[in-house]
């Protein structure tokens, strides 16, 4: 029986977990013609969800309760600046009711620890905290984003912990499934508790959508393939596993007449509905967890669902300056055969130039590109109505695209 790619299955996988696929899939319940309610408008607010429809809420009541849980949730989309504010301010908020606490991130796979510990404990520059943790390698984002949330573990002398695998395992998981990968390979990570009903039709969603953006993979093997389906599950509840383990483990090791409050950094898609992490957890015995989100203020207000969280705060919508930096729309990874696209979004620059998941960037404005933060910064200093040639490699050819930034408006 054919096998769908490991590659193609971890790409999925990666656009489940940046949270920007996740956002795009939330049901609409709300009618479109209905009115936005009040505290959809202008953000800035909390709402309670529980099983019933949204209630306002204040950050007292939300901050009372959470610091009263074992595991506190703190999700996020992660290109999104605001989010990781709102984060950084939910750690001060918890750190002044607990401040016992361990912070583990999504961030890191657990053999970068050793740079995770010498940062907290001030032997590190931030520069040298980056290159010891390999960010360049383990994540696709800039590290500007989460720099606040490490300095604050740093000035306060929070233990931080690596909540995840290298890629390489939950590539092999994708590839042959759970159980045919050996025990000496999965980092420690027991068996996965089974996924929920809801979180197997919401990876479907995710599934079925990468399939219906690569052609080829749907040529290969249809959209209902239950060997491909089924190890594409695999790898995303040995993800979700993995984050909940190391979670429990930091609070079940330390001493139980003085357990700190653990608190999880991580993408949105791991925490909502409580499929993810959440049940992982619940299958290890912790069950006093509290799963924190936040939502834009508009139509992903409008659109939340019970049970999607503890509760949400509002992020108010962020007027956009002009000269407000370009973005291709892709997440990119350093592999062994270069920076790969992972995935393009729908509708953006990248998208319009011809770029697809599985692209290899050679060169940028003619100079080689093998550092996702160079490439980055090259991008972000491309002034508005320029254009940006770009070298790329898709299979064995070299293709030579152009893209054109929009001038000012």
């Amino acid at each position: 029986m054919l096998k769908m790619p490991a590659k193609t299955l971890y790409i999925a996988c990666l656009l489940l977990a940046t949270g920007v696929a996740v956002a795009g899939l939330a049901k609409r319940k709300a009618a479109p013609e209905q009115p936005l309610p009040a505290y959809c408008q202008a953000g800035g607010s909390w709402l309670a969800l529980g099983d019933k429809q949204p209630v306002p809420t204040s950050i007292t009541d939300v901050v009372a309760s959470a610091a009263s849980r074992d595991v506190v949730l703190l999700g996020e989309q992660h290109d999104q600046e605001d989010h990781h504010r709102w984060q950084l301010q939910m750690l001060a908020a918890l750190y002044a009711q607990r401040p016992n606490m361990v912070i583990g991130f999504e961030m890191f796979p657990r053999r970068v620890q050793p740079a995770l510990d010498q940062w907290v404990a001030g032997k590190l520059t931030a520069q040298e905290f980056l290159k010891q943790a390999e960010w360049d390698k383990v994540w696709n984002f800039p590290p500007q984003l989460y720099m606040p949330l490490f300095e604050f573990a740093r000035i306060n002398k929070i233990p931080m912990r690596a909540l995840n695998v290298d890629r390489a395992l939950t590539r092999m998981v994708a590839e042959k499934g759970w159980d045919q990968v050996p025990e000496s390979a999965r980092e420690g990570v027991g068996r996965p508790a089974p996924a929920l009903p809801g979180y197997l039709d919401f990876l479907r969603s995710i599934y079925q959508m990468h399939q219906a953006s690569t052609p080829a993979t749907a040529a290969m093997m249809p959209a209902t393939s239950d060997t491909a389906f089924k190890a594409f599950v695999d790898s995303q509840l040995t993800w979700d596993r993995a984050m909940a383990q190391a979670l429990s483990e930091a609070l079940i090791q330390s001493d139980p007449q003085r357990r700190p409050l653990v608190v999880g950094i991580m993408g949105s898609g791991h925490i909502r509905q409580g499929h993810g992490v959440p049940h992982q957890l619940a299958h290890l015995g912790v069950t006093k967890i509290a799963s924190l989100l936040p939502v834009a203020a508009g139509a992903e207000c409008q659109a939340l669902e019970p049970g999607l969280a503890s509760a949400v705060y509002v992020i108010p919508e962020r007027p956009q300056p002009p000269d407000e930096p370009p973005r291709l729309g892709i997440a990119l990874t350093e592999t062994a055969q270069g920076l790969t696209i992972n995935a393009v979004t729908a509708g953006s620059l990248a998208e319009q130039t011809g770029l697809r998941a599985g692209d290899r960037i050679l060169e940028i404005a003619g100079r080689p590109s093998t550092s996702s933060s160079d490439a980055i910064a090259s991008i972000r200093r491309q002034p508005p109505g320029t254009w940006l040639p770009l070298r790329i490699a898709r299979g064995e050819s070299q293709l030579d695209l152009v893209v054109r930034f929009p001038p000012r408006p």
